[in-house]
């Protein structure tokens, strides 16, 4: 495996675990704030460590949307999918092996295990329909900024900051309404051990942040 698949799949375990983490296993004292702040920062520093490696996506459809702009290969976009759903399932195992340390245990499809969800399985009961709108939006703001802040004419090392920090407004806004995904590697990964239906949902958080991903890549080609 290149050394961009490897970083890639270290990048989105290290997003799953310590974003999806950050809700299961403090969510009760950091809040949703807190776990916003968790996925922000950890795709912060990521973006930091495997960026020149790999250019650091860690989800699927940030590397649908930067295909489309011609910024990867198309020989690597399969490569980069698998390895980000690799990582993002096996951080997803390791926290569920740490919350069966729990007293009396763990039951992921009982307890939701962070999964995305809409109507009843929503935070807050949101529909299908919202739930989907809501996705679509908060893809396209997130590839439009790494777009834009990945573009060659932007500051030099400073990408990561504003990438972070949309991801932290994408979570204040979308963890109500459907727990957050924009990124298909991230609900794939709790959805596998929820199971049920969770992998029944699973097909809007995989189709409506690609739909937001490439229509933030057309807008962001007229617009540039």
């Amino acid at each position: 495996m290149k050394n961009k698949y490897i970083a890639e799949l270290i990048g989105t375990f290290v997003l799953v675990f310590g974003g999806c983490g950050s809700a299961v296993i403090a969510g009760d004292y950091i809040g949703f704030h807190g776990v916003a702040l968790a996925f922000g920062l950890t795709l912060l520093t990521m973006a930091y460590a495997i960026g020149p490696i790999s250019g650091c996506h860690i989800n699927p459809a940030v590397t649908v949307g930067l295909w489309v702009n011609k910024k990867i290969d198309t020989k690597d976009v399969p490569g980069y999918i698998v390895a980000q759903i690799i990582g993002g399932i096996l951080a997803a195992a390791v926290l569920l092996l740490i919350l069966k340390g729990l007293p009396g245990g763990y039951d992921a499809s009982a307890q939701g295990f962070a999964a995305n969800g809409y109507g009843e399985h929503s935070p807050k009961k949101f529909s299908l329909g919202v739930g989907f709108i809501t996705e679509v939006v908060l893809t396209f703001f997130l590839v439009f900024t790494v777009l834009g802040a990945t573009d060659i004419k932007a500051p030099v090392g400073f990408a990561g900051i504003p990438i972070g920090l949309v991801l932290v407004l994408i979570h204040l806004v979308g963890i109500p309404v459907t727990n957050t995904s924009v990124n298909p590697a991230r609900s794939i990964s709790q959805a596998v051990f929820v199971g049920g239906w969770a992998i029944s949902q699973l097909w809007l958080f995989i189709v409506a942040p690609i739909i937001g991903a490439i229509t933030a890549a057309i807008v962001y080609r007229i617009t540039r």
